[in-house]
């Protein structure tokens, strides 16, 4: 074996050590502010809602009739107090850009299991290669549960993009984990009152 050879090895066996050591580590992700390694998703959820802060309802609805949701676009938090005055708090995605985010009153005005989907106008201007429907299943943008608003095109929805959750990341709508979309879905009414703030 020439000595050339014996390089090669020695570097093929560093490029496969290298490869296999950084297999077993865990993936780093930065931005501007901060370094955070990426463990499993049910121990990121749980730091998430750990740094939100449970609010009370009367400063945001004069009462809890057929219950409430108030979305808070900052904390990328929605905040779900029944009619009995129960109340849950559960992390979001929140539009992309102020341009897409709408603030205001607003209520549940339709309830759907299983949603299809088809992209706005202005969605498809954006992105003509989006297709102009998508039925139930894995790949459709509001995962399994869908609550419409009295707004067009709003919607509080599932997804199964769970990276898109605590970012902004949507078109305008407000999206939870599947899990817990069919938790606020269950415990919604229609004419449930909703405020995003």
């Amino acid at each position: 074996m020439s000595n050339k050879s014996k390089v090669t090895l020695s570097r093929r066996g560093f490029l496969l050590s290298a490869a296999a050591t950084g297999l077993a580590a865990p993936a780093i992700a930065q931005n501007a502010n901060t370094t955070e390694v990426e463990r499993d998703l049910s121990e990121v959820v749980r730091r998430n809602i750990s740094s939100f802060r449970s609010l009370e309802w009367q400063p945001y609805f004069s009462n809890l009739r057929n219950g409430a949701i108030l979305v808070d676009i900052s904390s990328r938090a929605l905040h779900m107090w029944e009619e009995n005055g129960s109340y849950a708090l559960y992390p979001s995605s929140v539009p992309q850009s102020e341009d897409l985010t709408r603030r205001g009153r607003t209520s549940v005005v339709r309830k759907v299991t299983g949603p299809s989907w088809a992209p706005t106008p202005a969605m498809k201007k954006r992105n003509p290669e989006w297709p102009d429907f998508v039925g139930p299943g894995p790949d459709n943008p509001l995962g399994t549960h869908a609550l419409y608003l009295s707004w067009k095109y709003y919607r509080i929805h599932g997804t199964h993009d769970t990276r898109k959750i605590g970012r902004r990341s949507s078109n305008g709508c407000i999206g939870l984990y599947n899990e817990h979309i069919a938790e606020v879905f269950a415990k919604t009414r229609i004419g449930t009152q909703v405020l995003l703030i």
